[in-house]
């Protein structure tokens, strides 16, 4: 994938930038004008006859105040040691590109690796209670040797337990936040935060200075469950913000495992109703956990096993199912994110895709997300 241009960066900025154009218009305005900078090239008439596209927009694009911020910004991200991750990146995280609802843009500061081979997103109440403390901090404990990236979300309760258990088994964790890299919330955590950065980091999506507002968190939910292979919750009341990030792994096809409390605790109903309603696994060990979702220790896999006939031709088949198997005959076995990435589908087709195929013998399966040939 090409390296954006500094321009094309600045460009994709100031679209960020401009009121009333989200993610999902980006991606139009950029993919009917052919880049960032020929967005802000491009006529009213041109702009006016995209879909989708409001006169509202089209006017704040053509003001281009936006460019002016941009640029600012770019020199405050490259003055303050802060990591650029734009879509089209080979350092932006693969688990999110295939998402309809990704960011366009990372910003980050650490050492990690966002495309580590396993990561597991830790969430739950922000009051937390001492089983809470001791289960999240046993699941740190047993992951280690599975070298999972942990991430979770810097809040108070089972959040910051997450992050500070890695930290005391030199674990990598990642904390997404509602707020720019520079705006620490909440405060109180900032010492846990700035230690992060040697073995992990901090990541959002907004702009350097930007203050968590309430609608920033369930936004902030939607990146800690793209990021993650599996969700784990382990304690929550029967609202709150880790049933958003629960809702939002679902929709992106992602394990989900919740931690079974006492009856009768406000700390653990959430879970307690995940597990019920069938919308999370029960958690019972990491080690069981890790079976399900094929994973050894010491970050080996077993290998796939290769079909021993492979079909050289798919004649019968629709285009899109042809892609698929074609897809799973040159890889082997894919985890769904990436095939609906290479194949370039959403994942709700894919879904339906990769079940019709399955009822007609071709494909399989298996342990985390993963499908292979038959």
């Amino acid at each position: 994938m090409l390296e954006l241009t500094e321009q094309e960066k600045i460009c994709t900025l100031a679209l960020i930038h401009t009121p009333g154009v989200g993610a999902v218009t980006i991606r139009q305005l950029i993919g009917h004008c052919g880049g960032a900078h020929k967005v802000f090239q491009a006529d009213y008439r041109k702009l006016i006859h995209i879909p989708g596209i409001s006169e509202k927009v089209v006017r704040a694009i053509l003001n281009k105040e936006s460019l002016d911020l941009a640029e600012r910004e770019f020199d405050s991200c490259n003055n303050t040691a802060t990591n650029l991750h734009f879509f089209t990146d080979a350092t932006y995280p693969a688990r999110l590109k295939p998402l309809y609802d990704s960011p366009i843009v990372l910003y980050s500061r650490g050492h990690f690796n966002f495309n580590t081979a396993r990561t597991v997103g830790i969430v739950g109440t922000r009051q937390i209670s001492d089983y809470g403390k001791s289960v999240t901090e046993t699941i740190i404990k047993e992951l280690k040797p599975y070298n999972a990236l942990i991430v979770s979300g810097l809040a108070f309760g089972v959040d910051i337990t997450a992050h500070r258990a890695c930290l005391k088994y030199n674990m990598p964790t990642i904390g997404v936040m509602a707020s720019g890299l520079d705006v620490i919330y909440p405060s109180s955590h900032k010492k846990t935060a700035f230690e992060m950065l040697e073995n992990g980091g901090l990541v959002t999506e907004n702009a350097l200075a930007t203050k968590p507002d309430f609608m920033r968190f369930p936004a902030r939910n939607r990146i800690i469950a793209g990021l993650s292979d599996v969700t784990i919750v382990v304690e929550s009341a029967r609202k709150g913000g880790s049933l958003i990030t629960v809702e939002f792994a679902q929709n992106y096809h992602r394990d989900v495992y919740a931690v079974p409390g006492m009856l009768g605790s406000v700390h653990s109903e959430g879970c307690n109703f995940l597990i019920r309603d069938n919308k999370a696994s029960i958690f019972t060990s990491v080690e069981d956990m890790a079976t399900a979702m094929g994973w050894e220790q010491n970050g080996n896999s077993p290998e796939p096993a290769r079909p021993v006939q492979m079909q050289t031709s798919f004649e019968g088949f629709t285009q899109d199912e042809g892609q698929i198997l074609a897809l799973l005959k040159q890889k082997g076995t894919m985890q769904v994110d990436e095939l609906a990435w290479q194949a370039g589908m959403h994942l709700n087709k894919l879904a339906a895709l990769l079940l019709n195929l399955e009822f007609q013998g071709m494909v399989r399966s298996m342990p985390g997300k993963k499908y292979g040939l038959i």
